[in-house]
């Protein structure tokens, strides 16, 4: 689109990350402005897993991390030979929505990123309901094959968006919010600016 930037239009398959179900189908179309912000998304996904089942999933991890008298810490989540720790996974879980946030808006369409691994995880043991998170992920960069460093804050409750605030290190600016726009799962993805928590 002359001055505006490069869109496409894009169908693919989800699939459940834990299990590697199939999990539906999506059509989108993503603009990358030509200005460095984030792709202007517009997306329809039809799923194939049910949004009960979603929710009880959902439920599941809440309650695990809602009841801890003692705060969770973790660090080096996977460990240097790939291992997550039972009693880390929802850590994990949890960490794998978040830092999605942070690689939706630093993607272009010459830079990628996953999440290679928590080096840290805190929880904050808080008087509503919510959970909250302190995490420092390390994002692998592709094709640069560099690893970035980013401080995430993660506040989430069944049906509710996920709220993150991150700063990573290679960035010399402030804090940036990003938050869900879908049901609050784990698995809802969308994102939206401006969110405060």
């Amino acid at each position: 689109i002359p001055d505006s930037g490069n869109k496409y239009y894009l169908q693919f398959t989800t699939e459940d990350y834990k299990s590697g179900e199939n999990a539906g189908s999506c059509l989108a179309t993503v603009l990358y402005p030509k200005k460095k912000s984030p792709p202007a998304v517009n997306i329809k996904c039809t799923q194939t897993k049910d949004q009960k089942k979603i929710q009880e999933e959902d439920n599941r991890l809440y309650q695990k991390l809602r009841h801890q008298t003692k705060p969770i810490i973790g660090n080096n989540i996977p460990d240097s030979y790939g291992n997550i720790d039972p009693a880390l996974e929802p850590v994990w879980a949890l960490a794998v929505a978040g830092s999605s946030y942070i690689m939706w808006e630093k993607s272009t369409e010459n830079l990628s990123y996953f999440m290679a691994q928590v080096k840290s995880a805190k929880q904050w043991i808080r008087k509503d309901d919510f959970i909250e998170f302190d995490y420092t992920v390390l994002l692998h960069e592709i094709p640069t094959q560099e690893i970035i460093s980013c401080h995430m804050r993660l506040t989430w409750l069944p049906g509710h968006p996920m709220k993150v605030k991150y700063f990573c290190a290679s960035e010399n600016q402030g804090l940036e919010d990003g938050s869900g726009m879908e049901s609050g799962s784990a698995a809802g993805i969308l994102h939206e600016r401006g969110a405060n928590f």
